[in-house]
């Protein structure tokens, strides 16, 4: 019985110092937040929303199964559908355990079959460099953690900000809204 009590002990001095060591890890972090409104926009993949086309006039447009840039300074070259800083764009995961498990219930069952599900994976937004630099994290109301991943044509400024979505009606759907997002330096 003694030996039971002294492994008990020992199993709630490793918790306590496990949420010690989360709470200092938490609260140490070097990341200053800050709110500001910014006008956030939609994009995807498409030829509408990325501007390239199929097959180079150079072969007659006879290789249509390549792509290609068809507006700006890299025209003519092709079209890798990689984000400025070499990553496939994505869109948001909540995750196993998030506050969208506890609003769309229906998707647990959907998660715990599928364990790529589990994890929680930040979307791909598109930033004025000059202002956000890569890697910088961000919270937009409505569409939820995203990783500054890539440039926009028209996204210029510290007011403007382009996120992913894998469908163009998704895209279409959120339109232009002007929400606070929460930056993370």
């Amino acid at each position: 019985m003694r030996r039971w009590r002294g492994s008990r002990t020992f199993v709630r001095m490793l918790l306590a110092l496990a949420a010690l060591l989360l709470v200092a890890a938490a609260g140490s972090g070097c990341a200053t937040k800050s709110v500001r409104k910014i006008e956030v926009t939609a994009y995807c993949s498409c030829q509408k929303c990325t501007e390239w086309e199929r097959g180079s006039w150079t072969y007659l447009k006879l290789d249509f199964w390549n792509k290609y840039i068809s507006k700006g300074p890299d025209r003519g070259r092709r079209h890798s559908g990689r984000t400025a800083s070499g990553t496939k764009p994505r869109e948001p995961q909540p995750g196993l355990v998030s506050v969208d498990t506890l609003t769309r219930p229906w998707m647990l069952p959907v998660r715990l079959v599928f364990p790529w599900l589990w994890l929680a994976r930040d979307g791909t937004v598109a930033a004025d460099t000059r202002y956000y630099r890569f890697g910088t994290r961000l919270y937009i109301p409505g569409y939820g953690y995203g990783v500054v991943e890539d440039r926009g044509g028209a996204i210029k400024g510290p007011r403007r900000l382009d996120i992913y979505y894998n469908s163009h009606r998704r895209a279409l759907q959120w339109g232009r809204k002007v929400v606070p997002v929460e930056i993370r330096h």
